[in-house]
């Protein structure tokens, strides 16, 4: 219980920060949340949970596969927010492309035989 509250408050923490520090700076902010975080905390997570570096290692073999479709919101999302559409909708349309992207990239890996 304690150790998933732990967890929760430390992601928690995190994304305020980089909510904070991009009023700041958009730099810095994009730098923080550039920074894989959310993948060293959960590698870190896992292997306290498992004990298994295979797992750890697979994890981190997905996720540097899954870094390129999620690449797509960053390209979509400043093209749409220069439109007429609203902030909203242009977040759900990107995000509707990524995950389209997301399949697209898990398709095309499997056809290459590399299962995720």
């Amino acid at each position: 219980m304690w150790y998933n509250l732990m967890k929760t408050v430390i992601s928690a923490i995190i994304i305020v920060a980089v909510s904070e520090l991009s009023k700041r700076s958009s730099l810095l902010g994009a730098i923080l949340a550039s920074l894989p975080l959310v993948s060293f905390l959960g590698m870190i997570w896992l292997y306290i949970d498992t004990n298994s570096k295979e797992q750890v290692s697979q994890l981190s073999i997905s996720v540097f596969w899954m870094v390129i479709p999620s690449l797509s919101l960053f390209l979509v999302l400043p093209k749409l927010l220069e439109t007429d559409l609203n902030f909203y909708l242009s977040l759900f349309i990107s995000t509707v492309i990524m995950i389209i992207v997301y399949f697209l990239m898990v398709y095309i890996l499997r056809h290459f035989g590399i299962t995720l």
